[in-house]
């Protein structure tokens, strides 16, 4: 009786010992896909705003193939200078030096954007966009970055949205005889709010116009973050990334949700200037990985 009451005790704690990692279980086998189910296909690269915004062409290839960055978005108004005002042989060397280098020009960085109720200014706007998609075309960047930079007093919103998307619409239609995307940076007072943008996309409706997730802190209000991301998850061309130490950013959602997705585009640093660059670079592009437990 002795021995049949130790062993009872004995099978008895084993099944209890088992069943407090149940909870544990069900919770990781309700959890999404992760990175070793589904490798991940994202790029990474840097925003030349602003940790780059001294650097000139031949530091920018350097600097990103020395810390392993895949490629860069060049923003207007730096020290590369890669503007307008180019001509053809310029523009043809920028394509040449990029297409020698182990970095990719995957986008140009515009501050046009098309919300103001100004009317003069926002065909300025549109048109000088036009010639933004024209040199991208011409020096090899696959898109260009625009945005919306606030909605403006004493306009209906729906007004301000539908003119941002009517506009963005034009501009689908012009880069896609150029094979050059439309990115729109989640930008601006309370148009970054996504369900903003994604009304914006909406009226666009352009397989040449798409989001460019920018890690704000207003993606995390409304409905939160997963139905923030689900609003405009299919129209996702490239994603901005501050530096990613934030703990008030949910990164490692960010990049399994895409990684859900099957985004395999470009997640770009857009972090400040160092005195000791190519360190910070490192260190960004470690904890990039560890996120997506590549490390």
């Amino acid at each position: 009786m002795k021995t049949d009451r130790r062993r009872f005790l004995k099978t008895t704690g084993l099944t209890l010992g088992a069943a407090s990692f149940l909870p544990a279980f069900a919770a990781e086998s309700s959890a999404p896909p992760s990175f070793i189910l589904r490798p991940s296909k994202m790029k990474l690269g840097i925003v030349t705003y602003n940790i780059a915004k001294d650097w000139d062409l031949s530091t920018i290839i350097k600097n990103c193939a020395e810390a392993r960055f895949q490629g860069v978005e060049l923003r207007t108004g730096h020290a590369h200078h890669v503007e307008v005002n180019l001509n053809k042989e310029q523009r043809a060397e920028v394509k040449q030096r990029f297409r020698d280098a182990p970095v990719e020009l995957m986008g140009l960085g515009s501050a046009f954007d098309f919300h103001t109720p100004d009317q003069s200014r926002l065909r300025a706007d549109i048109a000088a966009t036009k010639e933004y998609i024209m040199l991208a075309h011409d020096v090899g960047a696959p898109g260009v970055k625009v945005r919306p930079n606030g909605l403006p007093a004493g306009v209906p919103k729906e007004k301000t949205l539908a003119q941002i998307g009517n506009s963005l619409r034009e501009l689908g239609e012009f880069g896609e005889g150029y094979g050059v995307q439309l990115r729109l940076e989640v930008h601006g007072q309370e148009s970054s709010r996504l369900p903003n943008i994604k009304a914006i996309i909406d009226t666009a409706n352009h397989n040449h116009v798409g989001v460019c997730w920018n890690s704000n802190q207003t993606d995390l209000e409304d409905q939160g973050f997963d139905h923030n991301f689900d609003l405009v998850k299919n129209k996702i061309f490239t994603v901005h990334m501050r530096d990613l130490y934030l703990d008030e950013y949910p990164f490692r959602k960010l990049l399994t949700r895409l990684n859900e997705i099957g985004f395999a585009g470009y997640c770009l640093a857009e972090i400040p200037e160092s005195p000791d660059p190519l360190r910070v670079m490192n260190y960004f592009r470690s904890l990039w990985l560890a996120y997506q437990n590549l490390l």
